[in-house]
């Protein structure tokens, strides 16, 4: 599909929401003098995950819807982690909760009713290379795959945290979506993914100063 005006705006929106959620995280940090996790980060990750899907399709953009579908049931189990879902009332509790599980299974349902095509728009497409395709998919679950890893760190502490892990999987799927935009000249993905970069490496100062802290003063 061709790119317009409306199709990059949506972009720019979604990507302005996954760099806010960062710069956010990165205040809250600095302020607290260490790497917190706080709820607003997975409200924003959640709200430009919805968005950055669509873009990605509009764009034929399988790399790109991927990523999304990977890391969305994450962002769903650390707002409940938060607990966010029990704040809202019980009714209405049931319904987002309801409707947010069942997005994405409607999706591939329907993605899956006119597979064909799919495959058409997706793979067969002049634009993009099906190398292009399956490097930017591998930076995409590289990327994603930090949630799975802050998902099951979290669970094994019992609540939600952003671990170092988090943040080197991140610099390391970062660069090589980077790379991807570059190649594919999306000002978008180029722009979202680079403001990451000083985030990502200031989480770990923070982790490595935290950490030695620690030390010490166990000593």
């Amino acid at each position: 599909m061709e790119s317009t005006p409306f199709v990059y705006a949506l972009g720019f929106l979604a990507q302005g929401l996954f760099s806010a959620r960062i710069l956010v995280q990165w205040i809250m940090s600095e302020r607290a003098r260490k790497v917190v996790s706080p709820t607003i980060f997975w409200v924003l990750s959640l709200i430009a995950s919805y968005l950055f899907f669509i873009y990605g399709w509009l764009r034929d953009d399988f790399s790109i819807m991927l990523g999304q579908v990977i890391a969305y049931y994450v962002y769903i189990w650390n707002l409940g982690a938060k607990g966010v879902w029990k704040s809202i009332h019980r009714g209405w509790r049931q319904i987002i909760i309801t409707v947010l599980l069942l997005t994405p299974v409607v999706g591939i349902a329907l993605m899956a009713g006119h597979a064909q095509d799919l495959i058409t728009r997706l793979f067969d497409n002049t634009e993009i290379p099906i190398w292009l395709i399956l490097f930017g998919s591998l930076g995409q679950v590289i990327f994603s795959f930090r949630f799975i890893y802050q998902l099951i760190y979290s669970s094994r502490k019992g609540e939600s945290m952003l671990p170092p892990g988090f943040w080197i999987i991140s610099l390391t799927g970062s660069a090589i979506i980077v790379t991807y935009g570059i190649i594919r000249l999306d000002p978008v993905i180029i722009l979202g993914q680079g403001i990451g970069f000083i985030s990502y490496s200031r989480n770990l100062i923070l982790w490595r100063k935290n950490n030695r802290e620690s030390k010490s003063s166990a000593s």
